[in-house]
């Protein structure tokens, strides 16, 4: 492996104050804990209305809306128009954005405006390749909400549409630019956890709202609902207000929850450790509480294979979401490697490094006779397998946040504006978007074919 990723690299990087110099204080405490702060800094550039950034928004609904928010609170960007099928979704647009704003239930109006420079997609799954494609060819940046596609076959038409028309394109998983991501990234290169061993992953919740029960509108009709539009590529079926706004729990709509959280943990894995992704997939669960017409399960777990490459070793990774999780919820995402394990946040960084036991102890020693039992320990002993440097190496540190941090939304924003202002490249663009999405829809692939499934990470495709 080209990683250096022994624990002697990585004290050695501590000591010399190279790039590792933020772990050093880490290495210095030895066993106490330790608390340090991440930083960012950014361009403070005042823009004026003639150099901002006119946005449009594709579907305002809930996460719509946050990704708008988050957009607003980056210097030079202004919103202009907003579009959805729910006339009262353009109603609240209005009532966040101002009543100047444009509105439209039909996105190619949108797209049409020579004055909106980039636009956010955050429709249903189902319609986003097409979408995308058609604001690429129409001149516009674009960011579009995770996962980039509902299926893995329709990512390369994106890839293709993005480099033909020469405009960023920019994947919304929002933790992607985080600080947590950022400090995650340098711990893995200098080494601080060794070869990476497994993930471990979850995403626990406890709540109607957490399991896609979205309350239904008490207005909602044929009339103020664009139903036969929404359905789009999928098949046709009579209106039914619970498919349009819990569209989440259909499978002719959206991606379960591999495509809605398990996307997330695979942008983040594979942007930490640089990696194309795993090989395989085997998942399995099932529809346990929430039998409310959904077609998903409500309780998933799919464990992956990545292959040994040149960033990291061969590894498992474990993936869990269950929505009827009884302990009232919770989250997380864990690095495991042999020296050593990082649990990732967009805030925060937990390293915990621990001193491998090499000699045997009384449980291994107990069948021997005594005399035969020191004859070992002093063989033992002899190899001096476990130094007074070793025991020094271990503790945890944690990076935080500081509190005036804006966010890892924020961060995703500010790295998609960026990258159209200077012509530059952003952190998550198709291709990476292609990636994480194909890795998560493996989960989908390996649970409705009950049987284990295979993946080429680099190709993108199914093997």
């Amino acid at each position: 492996m080209k990683q250096n990723s022994s624990r002697r690299y990585f004290l050695k990087k501590a000591a010399l104050g190279s790039a590792a110099v933020t772990s050093a204080p880490f290495i210095l405490s030895a066993s106490k804990d330790e608390s340090l702060l991440m930083q960012r800094a950014y361009e403070t550039s005042v823009f004026t209305s003639n150099d901002q950034i006119n946005l449009a928004l594709i579907g305002t609904g809930i996460q719509g809306i946050f990704d708008t928010q988050a957009a607003l609170t980056v210097s030079g960007v202004k919103l202009v128009a907003a579009c959805d099928l729910y006339t009262s979704r353009l109603e609240r647009a209005k009532e966040l954005w101002g009543e100047a704003i444009f509105t439209t239930r039909d996105y190619r109006e949108i797209l049409n405006r020579k004055d909106i420079d980039a636009v956010i997609i955050a429709t249903p799954d189902h319609w986003h390749q097409k979408i995308v494609i058609d604001a690429l060819q129409a001149d516009k940046h674009v960011y579009c909400e995770k996962p980039m596609v509902q299926q893995w076959e329709e990512g390369q038409a994106i890839i293709s549409a993005q480099k033909a028309s020469g405009k960023i394109c920019q994947v919304g998983s929002q933790g992607m630019s985080s600080l947590g991501n950022e400090k995650a990234k340098q711990l893995y290169k200098e080494g601080a956890i060794g070869d990476i061993v497994m993930l471990d992953f979850y995403n626990d919740r406890y709540s109607a709202e957490g399991a896609w029960q979205y309350p239904i509108p008490p207005n909602a009709s044929k009339k103020n609902v664009d139903f036969d539009t929404f359905l789009g590529k999928a098949p046709k079926v009579p209106f039914e207000p619970k498919r349009f706004f819990n569209w989440r729990n259909y499978r002719d709509y959206g991606t379960g929850v591999a495509g809605d959280l398990f996307v997330h943990a695979f942008s983040t894995l594979n942007h930490v450790i640089d990696s194309h992704g795993p090989d395989r997939a085997m998942a399995t669960g099932g529809l346990r509480y929430w039998k409310d017409g959904r077609d998903v399960p409500d309780v998933s777990i799919t464990l992956y294979d990545y292959p040994k490459t040149e960033t990291h070793s061969a590894f498992n990774a474990a993936f869990r979401i269950n929505f009827i999780a009884g302990s009232g919820g919770g989250s997380g995402f864990k690095l495991i490697g042999t020296e050593g394990e990082m649990e990732i946040g967009q805030n925060s960084v937990s390293l915990k490094r621990s001193k491998l036991s090499l000699v045997p102890g009384g449980y291994s020693l107990i069948s021997f006779p005594e005399a035969m039992q020191e004859q070992i320990k002093n063989g033992y002993a002899q190899q001096n397998l476990e130094t007074r440097a070793s025991a020094l190496e271990t503790g945890t540190t944690k990076w935080q946040a500081p509190k005036d941090y804006k966010g890892g939304h924020h961060d995703h924003f500010y790295n998609f504006f960026t990258a159209i202002r200077e012509n530059g490249k952003v952190i998550q663009d198709p291709t990476f978007g292609l990636r994480a999405a194909g890795a998560a829809l493996l989960a989908n692939e390996s649970y409705y074919k009950k049987e284990p499934v295979q993946w080429n990470p680099t190709e993108m495709k199914l093997k």
